[in-house]
């Protein structure tokens, strides 16, 4: 276990639990929460980021607190996408900020010494401004096509090198990663790996079985 301290918190990254897991769009379905517990039980995730782009905020509290028991179950960071209040409202352990969201400053206002980390595409130049601003690991991608969400910004192995070289910041790599690629960016110095649509939309296989491929 090796300690990282940064920013306003201090992040533990432990290279077995290296994947940050992000919820599927919709959670509508009840078996999720099976199926979330399975995969947390791994042991392998060491983030959970709840990301509902077209959900009512007030489902998106009753999912929250569903989701924030699992996570403390499995001692997962309980992670809400762009949204300090409702993290603040939920007591998640953190917040991540895309660059159209709210400001980290005005952020770290709202959620004190909570985690914040920060969407920062393949540029190394947002990755410095983050830095400064204390953000507590840098989200940088894509690294490969997702079926999450369009991909605008197409990172190369060479932006991790160029940000770890700044900085020790833990970085989190993001787009399209699957059992056939994480390897890569591990053997390249990313700290954590987001994954979603390989997890919850895979047709091959279930979130247990695809979970399982990722050692």
């Amino acid at each position: 276990m090796q300690l990282k301290v940064i920013g306003q918190k201090s992040l533990r990254i432990n290279k077995k639990k290296f994947i940050y897991l992000i919820s599927p769009n919709k959670i509508s379905n009840l078996d999720f929460y099976n199926d979330l517990c399975t995969v947390l039980k791994t042991k392998k995730i060491s983030f959970f980021q709840l990301r509902l782009k077209n959900t009512a905020n007030k489902k998106k509290l009753l999912i929250g607190k569903k989701i924030k028991k699992i996570c403390k179950k499995y001692n997962v960071n309980f992670i809400i996408n762009d949204d300090p209040i409702l993290a603040r409202k939920l007591n998640a352990d953190g917040c991540h900020l895309g660059q159209k969201d709210m400001k980290i400053n005005e952020a770290r206002k709202i959620l004190k010494n909570k985690i914040i980390g920060i969407t920062c595409h393949n540029s190394t130049k947002l990755a410095k401004i983050a830095i400064s601003n204390k953000a507590d690991y840098l989200a940088i991608g894509a690294f490969h096509a997702s079926k999450t969400k369009k991909i605008t910004y197409k990172a190369k192995i060479n932006t991790l090198h160029s940000i770890k070289k700044i900085s020790k910041i833990p970085i989190v790599a993001i787009g399209g990663i699957n059992s056939n690629n994480y390897k890569k960016l591990l053997l390249n110095n990313a700290n954590f790996l987001a994954i979603s649509s390989y997890i919850w939309n895979n047709k091959k296989y279930k979130p247990s079985e695809a979970i399982r491929k990722i050692k």
